[in-house]
């Protein structure tokens, strides 16, 4: 074999080896119970518990389209980003964002699923979108350092951080516009085995594309994010972090969908509904 062939095998063989690594994993509702599953070709193996908790195939299985997909996600803190790529702005905050990251929580009852509806409030006027990545942690998370923050960083998922505009310029707080309840969309799967610091995020209103970006355009990527979010609060597995959106969003009216695109992922869709 001369040197040439041999190299190449080799790049063949890591490229194979680091693809094999990449899982999937869905949370899942059948028979009114929910589930945690590892998925393979359409095929769901249920855990015993959630992959970041060491759950182990129970030998039970079902099929992905015959069952409800609800939110990868099972957090007890959801932190968001503010300002975190250069060409999303919003008027009347004018701030440097380079300085330090525009952190916040919403709480975790405002998750729902794929397929889910979200509900803009009977009296909002102003729901945007906003597509973003969302990382899940792995292992309990205080004082990283920033060389390590990765170990920390368990899987990858999609976002639709939904936003009230109106309520985001005339509350003290974020807390009503960002985090009511269904208001943010997570799924459809989470995912192992991505470098998430160079994926495309693409959103596209009733399928016409509305944004796009990378990931390697955050202002402060998920590694730095794991490291300074560690320094005050305590991370916990199943705890998640957003990326935070780009580029302009736009309001939704009720019957609208959005759709959102991680590559390595899948999409994540959400229709919007008026509620009462």
């Amino acid at each position: 074999m001369n040197f040439k062939a041999l190299i190449a095998g080799v790049l063949a063989a890591l490229f194979v080896t680091g693809t094999a690594s990449a899982e999937r994993y869905v949370r899942y509702e059948q028979n009114g119970a929910v589930s945690w599953g590892e998925l393979v070709d359409g095929t769901i193996y249920q855990l015993s518990d959630a992959p970041y908790l060491g759950g182990s195939r129970t030998g039970e299985t079902a099929m992905e389209s015959a069952v409800r997909l609800k939110a990868p996600v099972d957090p007890k803190l959801s932190f968001m980003t503010a300002f975190n790529y250069r060409d999303h702005t919003l008027p009347g905050y004018e701030q440097d964002p380079t300085k330090k990251p525009g952190l916040f929580t919403v709480p975790v009852s405002s998750i729902i699923g794929p397929g889910e509806d979200l509900v803009r409030p009977a009296e909002a006027k102003n729901f945007h979108y906003e597509a973003e990545m969302v990382v899940v942690i792995g292992k309990h998370a205080e004082n990283v350092p920033l060389e390590e923050a990765g170990d920390y960083i368990f899987g990858v998922t999609i976002g639709n951080d939904g936003s009230e505009r109106d309520w985001q310029a005339s509350d003290i707080q974020w807390l009503r516009a960002k985090g009511s309840k269904n208001f943010n969309a997570v799924g459809p799967h989470l995912v192992t085995g991505l470098d998430y610091t160079d994926l495309d995020i693409e959103g596209r209103h009733n399928g016409v594309k509305s944004q796009g970006a990378n990931s390697s355009g955050m202002i402060f990527n998920f590694n730095y994010m794991v490291h300074y979010i560690s320094k005050y609060f305590t991370l916990e597995p199943g705890d998640i972090i957003w990326s935070g959106t780009m580029g302009d969003t736009g309001p939704m009216e009720p019957g609208d969908v959005y759709e959102i695109t991680v590559e390595g992922v899948g999409t994540l869709k959400n229709r919007l509904i008026q509620g009462e």
